[in-house]
């Protein structure tokens, strides 16, 4: 692999994103480059096992008679050719490999924000299309001191939630009736409807110096 070869395949990593063919590309040349540095040693290995370095003169400092000089020499040569078309090689499918990784990243992290956006979205047009529960009972007086007043409840507080009691199963006073005298010293939670705002309180039914459990 010549110079201008590798720079061209640097150019086009810039030019584009990268894509996972694009390293299976920069992967199928790296081992054809090691396959040819196989074929080289191979080379070396049947001109009487000669490596990169063993000398290829004799001890009078003639050329060697027993290898192919001339084929030895074309082997090292494109041995260390090819060794740094290899290291340029291993460095693009390293940089390949840190671009798509940095890039799932970046689309996990966006998709992740969109995701959040559309419920969000999603939630709030879901509250907006909500209707405000609607109340089965209106206080009209609260005895001072009462259990009532002590848990909170105010005059004109619309009860839409009395402990068990609830819009959808309310029927008759009774029901809250019933309940009260189910739960005397126990706490319930009663929800009401203030001015347009919704509040929860916990009232606990409980004997006091005016009449019933609650004032």
């Amino acid at each position: 692999m010549s110079e201008e070869q590798t720079g061209q395949s640097e150019g086009s990593s810039q030019a584009g994103g990268v894509t996972v063919s694009d390293i299976q590309e920069l992967i199928r040349r790296k081992e054809e480059i090691e396959a040819q540095i196989k074929a080289n040693y191979d080379v070396l290995e049947s001109q009487k096992g000669v490596g990169m370095s063993e000398p290829l003169v004799d001890c009078e400092g003639y050329p060697r008679s027993d290898v192919d000089l001339y084929q030895v020499r074309t082997a090292r040569h494109n041995i260390v050719c090819l060794q740094n078309d290899h290291k340029a090689v291993m460095k693009q499918v390293e940089e390949a490999l840190h671009q798509l990784h940095a890039r799932d990243k970046e689309k996990q992290a966006r998709d992740m924000a969109e995701a959040h956006k559309e419920a969000m979205s999603r939630n709030l047009d879901q509250s907006e299309g909500l209707s405000p529960p609607q109340a089965f009972a209106k206080v009209n007086s609260i005895s001072p001191g009462s259990p009532a007043s002590i848990a909170g409840l105010q005059v004109d507080d619309e009860i839409v939630e009395f402990g068990s009691v609830n819009t959808q199963n309310f029927q008759s006073l009774h029901n809250i009736g019933n309940v009260v005298q189910h739960s005397e010293g126990k706490p319930l939670n009663v929800t009401v409807i203030r001015r347009g705002e919704k509040h929860q309180l916990r009232l606990v039914p409980t004997r006091w110096a005016g009449k019933g459990l609650l004032g």
